[in-house]
């Protein structure tokens, strides 16, 4: 069974293209709907304080409540993804099942009472988590309409211009919205009691991360969620002395780059030692920020050796690289900075309610420390693709490749053999 009582699904085939006049006008012609999900919303607010009442008095929403609210969230998940370019053709008003990028929602269930009775409480974590991947509001109104932060419009923004140019969409771009977009349909079908179970924002289980890649920059994490209740209260202070210690090396980094970009204009590839010497510092940077963010928990090296923490970035060695990428690499790499800065306020987000936690429980959830693990892995990717370790563009989705493994399970008795 799942363990989202939400889910959202990506309808396969989908080629990925887009018409570049229906993208060209997308705003102006999903006009007609904002006035309908206006609407829509101020029943689904009024209907979602009855169900609340019938909830916390029966333990069960009424079927009534619980299919008209089902059709609300589909229907906004369809307006988004139509508005966020993540799905093409143009939705209906009904929320009815069928779009490419769509939510299926369990029957209703008994609930906790409990639960249910603190839920606008409960869920206050959560809606900052989805504010931050969608933009403001988002987790009310069900997408990032009339806003300009988040996840999701910036990647939006940047998808817009690609439909345009290549009519086609970036299936990156595609599966980090399907990604931002399923977890605001978790954070809103909580709140309107659909499901007592808390929304899972660990990017691994979503079905948006469907596509493995072998990228010659790659993350691994083999940490266990523990945390040191002592060092998570001291965290920041105690990175102090590797923001130094970055600082400096950083300035070194960027000369060093200077250096190895006219090495491999010329030469087509880039310097070994300048190679090992940038990659050094990607990996450093990485364990800096696991600690900092709360992602592992041991106290990094100075170094950036590779094999030492348990969030390590693996660097394939230097390879040939096209010219005409090298030269423009600077321009190239501003939208995949502008991707990561907007997964940073994500993570911090995530690093801040990790630290609540942390300190309650001694442990991280490991929703929260999956997705800063990811802005780990697009941020060491946007850093090597800009200092020239790889040519290949930071993959902006979150595959099951990027190598989060679990806690191995312990180790089960062998079968006892059958005697014919």
């Amino acid at each position: 069974m799942s363990d989202r009582a939400i889910r959202l699904t990506v309808r396969e085939p989908d080629d990925l293209r887009r018409s570049r006049l229906t993208v060209g006008f997308r705003l102006l012609l999903a006009f007609p709907h904002f006035f309908w999900a206006a609407g829509w919303f101020s029943v689904a607010a009024t209907l979602s304080i009855a169900n609340w009442i019938a909830t916390l008095i029966a333990g069960t929403p009424p079927r009534m409540f619980h299919d008209f609210l089902s059709a609300y969230i589909r229907y906004v998940t369809h307006l988004v993804a139509y508005l966020t370019l993540a799905a093409n053709p143009y939705p209906d008003f009904t929320g009815r099942p069928g779009y490419p990028i769509d939510v299926e929602v369990d029957p209703r269930a008994e609930q906790n009472r409990w639960v249910t009775g603190f839920r606008l409480f409960l869920v206050l974590p959560a809606i900052l988590l989805a504010d931050t991947l969608l933009g403001f509001g988002t987790s009310f109104a069900g997408g990032s309409i009339g806003t300009s932060s988040g996840v999701a419009a910036t990647v939006a923004f940047l998808a817009w211009f690609a439909c345009v140019f290549t009519a086609r969409m970036p299936r990156g771009f595609r599966d980090l919205l399907a990604y931002c977009i399923g977890y605001s349909a978790q954070v809103i079908g909580y709140l309107l009691l659909l499901t007592d179970r808390y929304p899972n924002s660990d990017p691994a289980v979503y079905e948006s991360a469907n596509v493995y890649r072998s990228d010659p920059i790659r993350l691994h994490v083999t940490d266990d969620l523990q945390r040191s209740r002592l060092t998570v209260f001291f965290r920041l202070p105690l990175a102090f002395p590797h923001f130094v210690w970055l600082l400096l090396w950083g300035i070194a980094a960027f000369f060093a780059a200077i250096a190895n970009w006219f090495v491999t204009l010329f030469r087509g590839r880039p310097a070994e030692p300048l190679h090992r010497f940038i990659a050094g510092l990607v990996r450093y940077q990485t364990h800096v920020y696991a600690f900092l963010q709360l992602v592992a928990n041991p106290f990094p090296g100075f170094s950036g050796k590779p094999g030492t923490y348990p969030v390590e970035v693996e660097i394939d060695p230097p390879e040939r690289q096209n010219r005409w990428k090298t030269a423009f690499r600077l321009i190239l790499a501003f939208p995949a900075f502008m991707v990561a800065g907007a997964l940073s306020s994500s993570a911090f987000v995530a690093a801040m309610l990790s630290w609540f936690y942390a300190l309650a429980r001694g442990r991280v959830p490991r929703g929260l420390r999956n997705l800063g693990a990811f802005e780990l892995r697009y941020l060491a990717q946007a850093f090597g693709y800009a200092y020239l370790l790889t040519d290949r563009y930071p993959y902006s989705g979150p595959p099951t490749g990027w190598q989060i493994e679990l806690t191995p399970a312990p180790p089960q008795p062998a079968a006892a053999p059958q005697v014919t």
